[in-house]
C-alpha cells in the first residue's frame, strides 16, 4: 500500500521561498480556472489530457513553465474526480433508501458507476444535492513531476533542486533529513515553513491480534472496545481545550474587527488588521493541535489492532443531523474528528493485516447488550436498563456493534426505520419468551462466540 511521507525544509533562503510562493500563487490561478470550468457536470468524462490538448490547440499560455501548469491541471482534475466519487457514496445510500427492488438498484448503481448518470433524471437530481460546483482554495502548492527535479547530498542533508519561474532557473532547497524523496513531489508552502510530500510503497505486516472485537467511537476517548477497554482517553480533553480556546480567541478578534471597521482613522484600522487580526500564529497553533489529535488517534487504533484481527465498527461518516445538545456541546462536537478515526482504522488495519467491517449503527446505543431489549436509556456514560441495571454506555454500544456484525436481519444499509421495527419485534418476542436465547440473532449468543475463528462472524 502507498503512504505519504512528509519532509520539511531546513532553514530555506527567504528569497527562494518568496519565489516559490509567487509560483504557487500563479499555479493557484490555474487551479481556480479548472475548478470553475470543469468542477461540475460539464467536466464529467473529460480527462486532464483532453483538457490539456484543447488548451494547447487554443494557444493558451500561463506565466509558469509548461510542466508546472500541466501537473497542476492533472492534480486539480484528480481532486474534482475525488469530490465527485465522494458524492456518489452518498448517492448510493439514497438509492438504497429510495427502492428495495434489487433489479432497479443494480440498474442505478451501474449507471452511477460510469457516466450514464448524467442522462438519468433521478440520478442527476440526487447527485446535484451532494455534488455542487467546488471552489479552489489552494494557492500554496506546487506539483513537481519525478523527471523534473534532482536530488543531491550536501552538508549532511538531502537537497532537492526544482524549476523556478524563469526558463532554466533552478531553486535548491535543503531538507531536514538525509533521505532523498522519490516520485512526484507536492510542495506545500505554509506560514511555518515549506513541506515536501511524496508517496512510497509501504510493506504490509501481519502482526495484528487474533480476536474479533466491536468498537464504539467516542468524544471523551477515541475508541471503546467490547471488552470495556478505553483507548485514547485524552482525546476529549484536547478537543475541549482547543475548542474553548478558539471560542475565546475569536470573540476577542471579533471585537477588534468591529473596532477596525468603525474607526475613522485609516492608520489605526490598518494597524489593527496587520498586527491583531493575522492568521500566522493561529494557523500554527491549529496545526499543532491537529498533529496532537492525529497522534492520539493513531496510537489508540494501534492498541486495538494489537488485540483484534477483525474489528466491527459503526459507519459514522454521515453527519449527525437534527440533534442539538446545547450551544457549547454542539461547538465541541463540531470538532469531533470522526474522519481522522475512520482514516486511522482503515490505514492501520490495512498495514497490519487486520480487517475493519462497517456495520449498521442504528440504535446500537439504545439496546441492552445483555438481552437485546430496545427500551434502555443512555445518559452520558451510563446506560440504564429496564431492570434497573446500569451499564457503561460506550462498552454497551461496542458490544451491540459486535453483535450487529453477525445479525442475519440487519445489513449495513438497512433503513433505520426497518431496523427499529426489527428490534421492537425482537423485544416483544423476548419479553414473551418466544425467542430462543441460543438463536443466532441474540447478542448473548454472538458475544459468547467472540473467541472463535474470525471467519465465523461473516454471515451478514
Amino acid at each position: 500500500m502507498k503512504v505519504t511521507r512528509i519532509l520539511r525544509a531546513k532553514r530555506p533562503n527567504k528569497g527562494k521561498v518568496a519565489a516559490l510562493r509567487e509560483q504557487a500563487r500563479r499555479l493557484g490561478q490555474v487551479r481556480s480556472e479548472v475548478w470553475q470550468r470543469f468542477g461540475s457536470i460539464s467536466g464529467v468524462g473529460l480527462s486532464d489530457r483532453r483538457i490539456r490538448d484543447a488548451w494547447l490547440r487554443e494557444g493558451r499560455t500561463f506565466p509558469v513553465s509548461a510542466n508546472a501548469w500541466k501537473e497542476t491541471l492533472r492534480d486539480a482534475k484528480g481532486d474534482i474526480t475525488a469530490n465527485m466519487e465522494a458524492a456518489k457514496v452518498k448517492a448510493r445510500r439514497r438509492i438504497r433508501r429510495h427502492t428495495q427492488n434489487k433489479a432497479e438498484q443494480k440498474r442505478l448503481f451501474s449507471a452511477l458507476k460510469g457516466h450514464g448518470w448524467t442522462s438519468d433524471p433521478y440520478l442527476r437530481r440526487i447527485m446535484r444535492q451532494d455534488w455542487r460546483r467546488g471552489r479552489n482554495h489552494t494557492h500554496n502548492q506546487i506539483i513537481v513531476r519525478s523527471d523534473n527535479y534532482t536530488t543531491f547530498q550536501l552538508g549532511g542533508r538531502a537537497w532537492i533542486k526544482i524549476p523556478g519561474l524563469e526558463k532554466g532557473q533552478r531553486i535548491a532547497i535543503p531538507l531536514n533529513t538525509t533521505v532523498e524523496p522519490t516520485g512526484t513531489l507536492r510542495l506545500i508552502l505554509k506560514d511555518a515553513g515549506l513541506e515536501v510530500h511524496y508517496t512510497v510503497e509501504a510493506e504490509v505486516k501481519h502482526d495484528c491480534g487474533a480476536r474479533t472485537l466491536g468498537v464504539d467511537k467516542g468524544y471523551s476517548e477515541v475508541l471503546v472496545d467490547s471488552d470495556g477497554e478505553h483507548h485514547g482517553q485524552e482525546l476529549g480533553a484536547i478537543l475541549t481545550d482547543a475548542s474553548d480556546r478558539l471560542k475565546a480567541k475569536y470573540q476577542r478578534r471579533s471585537k477588534l474587527r468591529a473596532l477596525a471597521n468603525r474607526t475613522r482613522n485609516p492608520r489605526k484600522r490598518q494597524h489593527i488588521r496587520q498586527f491583531n487580526l493575522g492568521r500566522k500564529k493561529l494557523n500554527r497553533q491549529m496545526d499543532q493541535t491537529q498533529a496532537r489529535i492525529r497522534d492520539v488517534v493513531f496510537q489508540a487504533v494501534h492498541t486495538v489492532v494489537d488485540k483484534a484481527a477483525v474489528i466491527a465498527a459503526e459507519d459514522l461518516t454521515a453527519p449527525m443531523s437534527g440533534k442539538s445538545f446545547g450551544k457549547n456541546v454542539n461547538r465541541r462536537l463540531s470538532a469531533w474528528t470522526k474522519g481522522v478515526i475512520a482514516e486511522a482504522l482503515d490505514s492501520v488495519s490495512s498495514r497490519r493485516g487486520s480487517t475493519v467491517v462497517l456495520v449498521n449503527p442504528a440504535y446500537t446505543s439504545q439496546i441492552d447488550s445483555r438481552t437485546g431489549y430496545l427500551d434502555g436509556k443512555r445518559q452520558g456514560d451510563r446506560f440504564h436498563c429496564f431492570d434497573g441495571v446500569v451499564l457503561q454506555a460506550d462498552q454497551n454500544a461496542a458490544r451491540n456493534v459486535l453483535a450487529r456484525l453477525s445479525d442475519p436481519d440487519i445489513e449495513r444499509f438497512t433503513p433505520y426505520r426497518t431496523v427499529k421495527a426489527i428490534l421492537q419485534a425482537r423485544t416483544e418476542r423476548l419479553r414473551l419468551g418466544l425467542l430462543n436465547p441460543d438463536s443466532s440473532c441474540s447478542p448473548a449468543r454472538v458475544l459468547s462466540t467472540e473467541s472463535e475463528s474470525p471467519n465465523e462472524h461473516f454471515r451478514v
